[in-house]
């Protein structure tokens, strides 16, 4: 790669927000048509300097060249006309408004009178989605497809604003194995076409996949950029950290003989039907499946999430109702979901109120809240799981991913559960926080704790759990003890390749 194919360069990048300096002294460069990664913890900054490119935040101090000329963008309309675009984790999409009028909108193309011209609208809209390998009809409604489709329907998006840098963050998160293959072949083509990906993922085995470089930020600070051919991942992974980590998945010698929780004929309409399993106490069962196959649907039926959930839930030999959250969680069984922002969290209140959300209980005498004992109970919790706040008073939105999901589990295990539900514990949390929140699992099946963990990360399945069920099209179709367990035999059940 020649200086002249550079497109863009960050020279000393600083961003300040009130007592936190954010970055500090970044630099990055990126080439005409290649895919360069983004990599650091959670909280080093990536965000915070992707959303400096895309215009949502102004910058402290320091410059932005964009194909040589220096900018400065005060609104994401400035950096999207100047050819930058960003798809964010969470999908900017209006639900119940066509895909040509999201691909379009506020762009809409006018006839004479002034009237939004359907005709064109949607035949530009097809032509884009034929670009992306989507074969969707234009005026169909956006809350009717699926993730995936979403997926690329935010690159097309980025297409029709001819954008020469796309900036994606963690796009793989909640698509399926075949889906991420479709992404990447989409993400090629338009490296071949001279559009330049910034790609942010903690999904290590993507980055040395996709990119050409990679960038490491920690702490707010550039680290280094590398060449991904010439590096590896213990080298990237000690450059984001500070530090090796050795055991990213801890010893595990805690599952006890008795049964603690057994499902008996659990049945949930068309997500799953005769699912039987059984829990032993301190014992980590992983569960995982193929998009569609009704694992998340169980994990969240056992937490009474469906009313119209059949079958027989026993603990400690005892049938117990798990019609509602407040069932469940009153017979001892919490749920971590996997959507942390939409169901874990209230992201415009602060860490205090969030910790102490499902126990209120423990803090509240006459309707009053004792705001002395409940800052103890947060203080600790803060302490205990090594979240990363500026005070308990800061609003949730503001955390980092890692340090929102712990929060999350400060939360749950707050109401002290038995048996804890963890649907994909780690989605969008770096190395370093994924090792932290492993070794509080650890922890917790040594108190006896019982833990389901719902995964479609295979090595942290495979490196954490006890037993796994696969899961194919709502039914169970294997068990597999720990010393049977491995990615092969896995995919092979779950895709039903074994009869």
């Amino acid at each position: 790669m020649s200086g002249n194919d550079m497109i863009l360069k960050l020279e000393n990048v600083v961003k300040v927000f009130p007592g936190v300096r954010a970055l500090d002294g970044v630099h990055l460069e990126i080439q005409k048509g290649e895919i360069h990664a983004l990599c650091g913890e959670n909280g080093a900054g990536k965000s915070t300097l992707m959303k400096i490119l895309s215009g949502a935040y102004d910058i402290t101090s320091g410059s932005i060249y964009l194909e040589g000329k220096k900018v400065n963008f005060s609104s994401t309309k400035e950096a999207q006309n100047a050819g930058i675009s960003m798809i964010y984790q969470e999908f900017n999409l209006i639900p119940y408004l066509s895909v040509a009028e999201n691909l379009f909108l506020d762009r809409q193309h006018k006839n004479k009178f002034g009237l939004i011209d359907w005709t064109r609208l949607n035949k530009d809209a097809e032509r884009l989605l034929k670009k992306v390998g989507l074969k969707l009809d234009p005026k169909t409604i956006v809350h009717d497809i699926s993730v995936a489709e979403c997926q690329m329907l935010e690159i097309a998006k980025s297409l029709s604003l001819n954008s020469k840098i796309i900036i994606m963050d963690e796009p793989t998160a909640t698509l399926s194995d075949e889906e991420i293959k479709c992404l990447f072949s989409i993400i090629r083509k338009l490296k071949e076409e001279g559009i330049s990906i910034i790609y942010i993922s903690h999904r290590m085995d993507e980055i040395f996949n996709l990119s050409d470089r990679i960038t490491i930020l920690r702490d707010g600070k550039y680290i280094k950029t590398l060449y991904t051919k010439d590096t590896n991942y213990d080298e990237i992974v000690k450059l984001m950290v500070g530090k090796s980590i050795t055991n990213l998945y801890p010893e595990r010698n805690t599952v006890g003989d008795d049964i603690v929780l057994e499902v008996r004929d659990a049945n949930l309409g068309s997500h799953f039907s005769k699912v039987n399993f059984k829990l032993h106490k301190g014992e980590i069962l992983g569960m995982t499946g193929l998009m569609g196959a009704g694992v998340i649907h169980l994990s969240k039926a056992l937490f009474g999430c469906y009313d119209y959930f059949h079958g027989e839930v026993i603990m400690d030999d005892k049938k117990i109702n798990v019609k509602t959250p407040f069932n469940a969680m009153h017979n001892g069984i919490s749920l971590v979901s996997d959507d942390r922002k939409n169901e874990g969290l209230v992201l415009i209140r602060s860490v205090r109120e969030n910790i102490t959300a499902c126990s209120l209980g423990k803090t509240m005498k006459n309707g009053f809240i004792n705001y002395k004992l409940e800052k103890e109970i947060v203080n600790r919790k803060i302490k205990q799981l090594n979240i990363k706040v500026s005070s308990m008073e800061q609003l949730v939105g503001n955390l980092s991913g890692g340090n929102q999901q712990k929060i999350v589990f400060a939360k749950v295990l707050e109401t002290v559960p038995k048996i804890l539900i963890l649907d994909e514990p780690t989605r969008g949390v770096d190395v370093g926080a994924k090792a932290e929140i492993y070794q509080i699992m650890n922890e917790l099946t040594e108190k006896g704790i019982s833990i389901i963990l719902v995964s479609t990360d295979l090595p942290e399945l495979i490196g954490m759990s006890d037993r796994v069920i696969v899961m194919k099209e709502g039914i169970i179709v294997k068990e597999l003890k720990r010393e049977e367990v491995n990615q092969e035999i896995i995919l092979a059940y779950a895709a039903g390749g074994v009869k």
